[in-house]
């Protein structure tokens, strides 16, 4: 029989990663509210807010489910009804099961670190958020962890890809941000973010062990003004204006994604230059070159 993967919030990223797992030959079924984004892809959709009373016990059995969620807005209220309130009820709702899933994915983010000075950080560092994002993110971690299903939680750094060119728009404006002191950032290419999910998916479904948690993130953390500098070359542009990078709200860290890479994964796009090289491509921002 097919393996079935039930991804609960398949937008940006779960659509991408349920076009790999058909690919693979494995059932999919998106569960988001509105279901209008995954006609013609080949995942079966399934029109479904997981936060309304009693949505949880309609959801379909399957081997693998993936939590994908996103909050509505950036505010606490949202933020723990989509991720610790909303991933308790799915799991409460599949360990009542007669057949529970073979495993339970969380995605998660860095913002549950707290270090801010460049510091390396993976899976065995401390996590100490300070805002309601990252306390709220990890508590949903810990209830994955600690919950009798077999999970994995999978915290993603930076994500960017298609429609998502916000840091390439600023730098064709002209603006970047200073190059002193270093404030070190860390990203994922979304095709990536879709990979690794399809990677641990496959290990699992293969009987090989995986481990509760990873770190989501490229094979090169760098100083956000070298990646806008870069950028800015790519663009042909020349810097007009100095911003304020946004990290001196959040933290500066360098992401080690070793045990990522120890598992078998590899990188489509392993460090921004080749991530960003195709956005810019696909997005028609080189209109010099083909994409």
């Amino acid at each position: 029989m097919k393996t079935t993967t039930l991804i609960i919030g398949c937008g940006d990223v779960g659509k991408a990663l349920g076009q790999q797992l058909l690919d693979a030959g494995q059932r999919v079924i998106g569960v988001r509210r509105n279901v209008s984004g995954l006609e013609d892809s080949g995942i079966e959709p399934l029109a479904l807010d997981i936060h309304a009373d009693g949505a949880a016990s309609t959801l379909p059995d399957a081997n693998i489910v993936v939590y994908v969620v996103s909050a509505d807005r950036f505010e606490e209220d949202a933020y723990r009804a989509a991720y610790p309130d909303g991933l308790k009820t799915v799991l409460t709702e599949f360990s009542r099961r007669e057949t529970p899933p073979d495993h339970v994915f969380f995605v998660s983010s860095t913002s549950v670190y707290a270090q801010h000075q460049g510091e390396v950080v993976d899976e065995s560092s401390e996590t100490a958020p300070s805002g309601f994002s990252g306390n709220l993110m990890r508590q949903a971690e810990q209830s994955l962890i600690h919950h009798e299903l077999p999970g994995s939680v999978v915290r993603f750094s930076g994500i960017y890809g298609p429609g998502r060119d916000r840091l390439i728009r600023q730098v064709s404006e002209g603006r970047i941000v200073a190059s002193g002191p270093p404030m070190y950032s860390n990203r994922i290419h979304r095709d990536d973010c879709a990979g690794v999910l399809a990677h641990l998916i496959g290990l699992k479904m293969a009987g090989k062990p995986i481990q509760e948690l990873y770190l989501g993130t490229d094979c090169e953390p760098a100083p956000l003004h070298d990646v806008m500098t870069w950028l800015a070359a790519k663009l042909k542009v020349t810097s007009t204006e100095t911003i304020q990078s946004p990290l001196r709200r959040r933290s500066s860290k360098r992401c080690d994604n070793s045990r990522l890479l120890e598992s078998g994964y590899r990188f489509r796009y392993p460090t921004y230059r080749e991530g960003y090289t195709h956005v810019l491509k696909q997005g028609g921002f080189l209109q010099n070159e083909k994409a």
